[in-house]
């Protein structure tokens, strides 16, 4: 796993796991949901595609999981984001890279 920034949709996205799968997704759900308190408020799934909005704060951002690019975090309004949107994309995804490096460390452990 290794955090990568980039801007292509027009704001700050943050590749969380580039080669995640559906049970990395729903792991991030979980520390989302669990440790940070966030409520999921639109989930759309689609075959290739899930894509989840949920406020942090004030402001409105959405986990994504493709089958093409992995799991990601970005501002819901792309075009529209604001400075302040783009920098809590990178602000979460430091956390949860941090929160993952510790359950994957954990999991290692009990192996």
């Amino acid at each position: 796993m290794s955090l990568t920034l980039r801007t292509t949709l027009g704001c700050t996205e943050a590749v969380i796991d580039g080669d995640g799968g559906l049970k990395r997704f729903y792991q991030i759900a979980d520390i989302l949901s669990d440790d940070l308190k966030v409520n999921f408020t639109n989930k759309e799934d689609d075959f290739d595609a899930i894509s989840w909005d949920f406020t942090l704060g004030h402001h409105l951002l959405t986990l994504q999981y493709s089958i093409y690019n992995g799991i990601s975090v970005f501002p819901t309004r792309t075009k529209d984001a604001r400075k302040k949107d783009n920098k809590a994309v990178v602000e979460l995804a430091n956390v949860l890279e941090g929160k993952l490096m510790t359950v994957d460390m954990r999991r290692k452990h009990i192996a």
